[in-house]
């Protein structure tokens, strides 16, 4: 496994573990599937434009399927992910999304490649599963919604099938490319949804600077950083390194929304450090799907 991968990777969860903060500044009255929607807008756009500039983006010559799948993922993912954070909070939507997704990659590569992860993804997995209940353990920071927990199990399913399907796309096409069409298709089908909305938010300036963040730094640049990332390793690899993201909006919430962490939430935290100690310290490079 190439440390530059495992380093794209991480550098990508803990963008992506500032969303959660980034919305909370968002003015109060945004609702969360129209910001979810503004962001993939945003971010679809500027890998767009991204590609164009470096002249290889192109519609022909892509799997329709796997492309469409990886589109509606993407799509779904949103607003799922941001409906979960504003039903049960920053830290339980966040670990529940991105906390059942590496089991679900991991079930997904047995069911479609009959390949069973290894003992190392399996202790690593566990290990930091283990630490997201930890982070998470204190019963007066957490908001037990039924509604929100299928959410945010949505965005963790919608996470990890992006990624299996991705990691295929990535065997015919550069990471750039990749990146840059599924998530212009990405936000084609979900931009419609933004007329169902009111957008008056998007003039403030916490409005467009919290969704310009999140789509421009924690979308654009982290997926694409993500897609390098994955062309070196497992999919159920990528998506168990990505539980850097929790963490990262633990730490966030703790410096800048006020939120407080027991000894037993920071035990989670160093938790989450040793899977990814575990995965960075594979000999071994998994380059397969």
């Amino acid at each position: 496994m190439k440390s530059a991968s495992i380093l794209f990777v991480l550098c990508a969860a803990v963008l992506w573990g500032t969303t959660g903060t980034a919305q909370s500044f968002a003015p109060d009255d945004t609702h969360p599937v129209a910001f979810g929607a503004f962001r993939l807008c945003i971010g679809g756009g500027a890998l767009l434009l991204f590609s164009i500039l470096q002249k290889n983006f192109s519609f022909s010559g892509w799997p329709r399927q796997s492309l469409l799948a990886a589109a509606l993922c993407m799509a779904f993912y949103q607003p799922f992910f941001f409906s979960a954070v504003l039903i049960t909070g920053v830290a339980v939507g966040t670990v529940t999304a991105i906390g059942s997704a590496p089991v679900i990659a991991g079930l997904l590569e047995f069911l479609l490649y009959k390949r069973i992860p290894s003992r190392t993804w399996w202790l690593a997995t566990f290990t930091a599963i283990t630490g997201c209940v930890f982070l998470f353990a204190n019963p007066e920071a957490i908001t037990v919604d039924p509604v929100g927990m299928l959410l945010a199990l949505g965005a963790g399913t919608a996470f990890a099938t992006y990624t299996i399907v991705s990691k295929e796309l990535l065997t015919i096409h550069s990471p750039d490319t990749v990146t840059a069409v599924v998530f212009t298709f990405a936000a084609m089908i979900l931009a419609p949804v933004l007329l169902f909305f009111d957008l008056s938010w998007i003039a403030t300036p916490e409005g467009i600077g919290s969704g310009l963040y999140i789509g421009v730094i924690a979308t654009a640049i982290a997926y694409l950083l993500f897609a390098r990332g994955l062309t070196d390793i497992k999919s159920s690899t990528a998506v168990t390194l990505s539980l850097a993201e929790p963490m990262t909006a633990a730490l966030l919430g703790v410096m800048l929304v006020g939120e407080t962490l027991s000894l037993l939430s920071w035990t989670g935290i160093l938790l989450l450090m040793m899977s990814i100690v575990i995965l960075s310290f594979k000999r071994k490079t998994e380059a397969g799907i």
